[in-house]
C-alpha cells in the first residue's frame, strides 16, 4: 500500500499491470470475433437470400411482362389492319405470307386467322425452327394442308394433310364467346421430337362494317419460359417454377420438364406431381399453409423446413389484364449460404485461441524484462515533472529503451527552446490555416460548378437519347399513316364521284338503295368524309412537326460545332414547351411574339444551345404564372402575359437573341446573383439553382460570347445571348 496525492488507491505490479488487460483483451477478442462472426454470417445470409430472390422474381416478372405482351401487340396490329382493308380475309394465300413474315421478326410459334366460314390460314414454328404455312377449307375432310416455304414465304410443296375444325377448337371458341382479346386454355401437342406446349392469344376480329369476320391467333411456346428460368443464376443452387392458380406447372428451372407423355400425348404436371423433388416438396407446404393458391394476393417472403434444410421462399403473383394469373416461387437453399460461414467461424475461433496461449506465454516473459527500465524512466519523470530537467537514465538490455532514454535526456535540454519554437510556430501555423481554408472554400466552389455541370450534361444527354428515341419510335407509324391518307383521300374522291355520277344517271333508285341511302345520311356522309380526312391529314402533319421539333431539338448526333439555323432551335424548344403555353381553365394562353432578323447560320453547338434556350424559356413561365396567381382572370385577359423573342444580327461577326416577360421582374440584388451556382428564388424542389449557372457556362465558355440579365420590378425581365457567327 501506498499513498497516492489525490487519494488512497491500491497498487499493483507493474508485470501485473501488464500482463492481465493484455490476456483478457485476447480473451475478449476471441469470444467477440466467434459471437460477431456467427451474428454477420446468419445477417449476411438473410440479407443475401431476400436479395437474390428479389433480384430474380423482379427479372422474371419483366421477362413475363415483356414475352407475353407480344402476342396481343401483333393481335392488335393484325385486327386493325383487317378492319381498315389492308389485309383482305378473302386471300387466304396472302394472309398466310404476311404472317410468314411476321413470324420472321417475332420470336412466336403461330400466328394465324380463323373465320365464321370455317376456313383459316397461319404461319407456324411448330419444331422451333423453320417457319410453315397452313392453309384450310370449310370441307370436313383432309381440308388442311401445312406448306414448306422458301425463302420469300412462298408455298413449295405440301407436307402433311388432315382434317381439321377451326370452329370447335378453344383458341377459337373462347375469344369468340368472350367478345375481346383474351388467352384461352394452353394447347399441348405431341409433334415428334418437339412437344408443342403453348399459351394461345385470341382476338375477334371486324369488317369495316363491325361485322364479325372471325379471330386472329398468337401462339407462344410456354418451354421458352423454362429455359429462361435455367438461365437465371438461381436455377444453380435454388429452384424458379411458375404456376396457374390451380397449382399447374407452367414452366420452371429444374432439368425435370414440366410436363410427361402418355399414350404418345402430352399431360401437363400439377407441381405437387413434379419429378422435382424440391418443387414437389415445396408445393406440399405450401398448399399445407395457404389452403388453395388463389389466397396469395401480394408478394411474400416465408422461410421453410425441406427435408431438415431450411428453405427461403418468395411467392410473387403475375397477372395480366387479357386472364393469365399465375404466381412466381423462387427458393434459395440456407445451407447454399452457411456452409463456408460456419468453416470459416471455426477457423476464425482455433486461431484465436493459439494466439491467446502465445500471447500469454510472452506476456510474462516480456513484462518482467520491460518493467525494470520503466520503473527507472518512471522515476525520473516525476522529477523533471516537479521541475528537476537535469536527469538522466542509465542504459538497459532493450535497444528501444535506450533510445526512449537518449531521447529522454536530450528532451530536459531542449525543453525551454522546444516551448518558445513552438509558440512561434504556432503563430505561423495560424496564418497558413486562414490561407488554405481561403484556398479550400475556392476550390469547393469550383468543385461544385463543375459536379453540377457533368450532372446536368448527363442528365440532358438521357434527355436527348429519350426524346430521339421517342421522336423515332413515333415517327415511324404517323409516316405510315400520313403516307396512306393520300392514298385514302383519292379513293374517297372516286368513291364519292361514282357515287354521284350514278345519282346523275339513275336518280331514281330501286326502293331498297333509296332507304339504305337514307338509313346512312348519304348526302351527309358525302359532304362530311372529306372534311374528316382533311381534318385527319391536319392532326398527322401536326404530329410530324412535333416529331421533328423533339428530333431538332434534342441534335443527339450533333455534338461537334456546325452551321446551325437559330430559329429551328427556338422554334423546336417552343414546340416542346407549347403544352405550358396554352390556355388553362385558369388562366389565358402565354402569347409568344416572335420579332425574328434575317441572320446567317451559326456555328454552335447546337444541343447546348438548345438547352440555354430551354432554360430562359421555363425560366420566363415559371416567372409569369407565379405573377398570374395574384392576378384574377379579368386581370389577365386584360394584360395578357407575352413572351417576345427578338434575334438580330448585329454585324457580320455578332447574331443577338433577346428573351424577355412582362412578369414581375426581380430585384437588384437577384439579379447579381441570378448566375451564381445553386441560387435559385423557386420553393424547395422545384429548382436546383443550376439552370442559368450552366447557361453562362455555354454560352461564354463553349460560344466565347456574352450572357446578360436586365430587369424591372413590377415590368418583367429580359436575358440577352450575343455570340459569334464562328465560334
Amino acid at each position: 500500500m501506498k499513498m497516492h496525492r489525490f487519494g488512497q488507491v491500491q497498487a499493483f505490479p507493474l508485470q501485473l499491470v501488464l500482463i492481465v488487460p493484455f490476456v483478457l483483451q485476447i480473451f475478449g477478442a476471441v469470444a467477440l470475433v466467434g459471437y460477431l462472426s456467427f451474428k454477420n454470417g446468419q445477417k449476411a445470409v438473410n440479407e443475401l437470400a431476400d436479395q437474390l430472390m428479389e433480384r430474380t422474381s423482379r427479372s422474371v416478372n419483366q421477362h413475363l411482362d415483356a414475352y407475353l405482351s407480344v402476342p396481343h401487340k401483333v393481335l392488335q396490329i393484325n385486327a386493325d389492319a383487317i378492319q381498315m382493308g389492308l389485309l383482305d380475309v378473302g386471300d387466304r394465300e396472302t394472309v398466310a405470307k404476311y404472317f410468314w413474315r411476321q413470324m420472321q421478326a417475332y420470336d412466336l410459334s403461330y400466328i394465324g386467322i380463323g373465320l365464321t366460314t370455317g376456313e383459316g390460314a397461319g404461319a407456324a414454328r411448330y419444331d422451333g425452327k423453320t417457319v410453315t404455312v397452313d392453309d384450310w377449307t370449310a370441307a370436313s375432310v383432309n381440308n388442311l394442308s401445312t406448306y414448306a416455304t422458301d425463302n420469300q414465304g412462298n408455298r413449295t410443296k405440301v407436307m402433311t394433310v388432315f382434317n381439321w375444325d377451326s370452329l370447335r377448337e378453344t383458341w377459337y371458341t373462347e375469344p369468340i364467346t368472350a367478345k375481346k382479346p383474351i388467352w384461352s386454355r394452353v394447347y399441348t401437342w405431341n409433334y415428334p421430337g418437339h412437344p408443342y406446349i403453348v399459351a394461345s392469344a385470341g382476338r375477334p376480329i371486324y369488317d369495316a362494317e363491325n361485322q364479325l369476320l372471325g379471330i386472329v391467333a398468337v401462339d407462344i411456346h410456354l418451354l421458352k419460359l423454362s429455359e429462361f428460368l435455367r438461365s437465371s443464376d438461381v436455377s444453380h443452387s435454388g429452384q424458379i417454377f411458375i404456376l396457374d392458380r390451380k397449382g399447374t406447372l407452367i414452366a420452371n428451372s429444374a432439368p425435370e420438364q414440366p410436363f410427361a407423355i402418355v399414350k404418345d400425348e402430352i399431360k401437363r404436371l400439377q407441381a405437387i406431381d413434379s419429378p422435382n423433388p424440391v418443387v414437389q416438396g415445396i408445393t406440399k407446404q405450401l398448399q399445407q399453409q395457404f389452403g388453395d393458391f388463389r389466397n396469395i394476393t401480394k408478394a411474400q417472403k416465408i422461410k421453410l423446413d425441406f427435408q431438415g434444410e431450411p428453405q427461403y421462399v418468395q411467392l410473387t403473383p403475375w397477372r395480366d389484364q387479357y386472364g393469365l394469373d399465375w404466381l412466381v416461387v423462387v427458393s434459395v437453399p440456407e445451407n447454399g449460404f452457411m456452409a463456408q460461414i460456419n468453416a470459416n467461424n471455426r477457423t476464425t475461433i482455433l486461431l484465436c485461441l493459439v494466439a491467446l496461449a502465445v500471447a500469454s506465454v510472452l506476456s510474462v516473459v516480456t513484462s518482467r524484462w520491460i518493467s525494470r527500465p520503466i520503473l527507472r524512466l518512471s522515476r525520473a519523470s516525476e522529477d523533471m515533472a516537479a521541475g528537476n530537467l537535469n536527469q538522466t537514465v542509465g542504459d538497459s538490455g532493450i535497444q528501444e529503451l535506450n533510445t526512449l532514454a537518449v531521447s529522454f535526456n536530450h528532451m530536459a535540454g531542449q525543453l525551454r527552446d522546444s516551448f518558445a519554437a513552438l509558440e512561434q510556430s504556432n503563430t505561423e501555423l495560424e496564418h497558413r490555416v486562414e490561407a488554405r481554408t481561403v484556398e479550400l472554400k475556392e476550390a469547393l466552389g469550383e468543385l461544385q460548378r463543375t459536379q453540377a455541370q457533368v450532372v446536368q450534361s448527363e442528365k440532358m444527354s438521357s434527355l436527348g437519347q429519350l426524346v430521339a428515341g421517342l421522336a423515332h419510335e413515333i415517327n415511324n407509324p404517323i409516316n405510315f399513316i400520313h403516307g396512306n391518307l393520300v392514298h385514302v383521300q383519292e379513293y374517297t374522291q372516286d368513291l364519292l364521284g361514282f357515287v354521284q355520277l350514278y345519282e346523275q344517271h339513275y336518280p331514281q333508285p330501286v326502293s331498297e338503295i333509296q332507304a339504305e341511302a337514307e338509313e346512312i345520311d348519304l348526302e351527309f356522309l358525302q359532304q362530311d368524309l372529306p372534311k374528316m380526312l382533311a381534318s385527319m391529314k391536319i392532326g398527322s402533319d401536326r404530329i410530324r412537326q412535333i416529331v421533328l421539333s423533339l428530333r431538332n431539338f434534342s441534335r443527339m448526333d450533333e455534338a461537334e460545332i456546325k452551321p446551325v439555323n437559330i430559329h429551328e432551335g427556338l422554334d423546336s424548344t417552343l414546340m416542346i414547351l407549347q403544352h405550358r403555353l396554352k390556355a388553362r381553365p385558369e388562366r389565358p394562353e402565354i402569347e409568344v411574339i416572335k420579332d425574328y432578323d434575317q441572320l446567317p447560320l451559326v456555328e454552335c453547338y447546337a444541343g447546348q444551345l438548345n438547352q440555354v434556350f430551354m432554360n430562359i424559356l421555363v425560366n420566363a413561365i415559371d416567372a409569369l404564372e407565379e405573377h398570374n396567381h395574384k392576378r384574377t382572370y379579368q386581370e389577365m385577359q386584360a394584360h395578357p402575359s407575352q413572351i417576345t423573342i427578338r434575334t438580330t444580327a448585329i454585324n457580320a461577326q455578332w447574331v443577338q437573341v433577346a428573351i424577355a416577360d412582362n412578369g414581375k421582374g426581380m430585384t437588384q440584388q437577384t439579379q447579381q446573383q441570378i448566375f451564381n451556382p445553386f441560387f435559385t428564388t423557386k420553393p424547395v424542389g422545384k429548382g436546383t439553382g443550376m439552370g442559368m449557372s450552366i447557361s453562362y457556362q455555354i454560352i461564354t465558355e463553349k460560344h466565347g460570347g456574352k450572357l446578360e440579365c436586365f430587369s424591372t420590378l413590377g415590368k418583367g425581365t429580359e436575358f440577352v445571348i450575343q455570340i459569334p457567327r464562328k465560334c
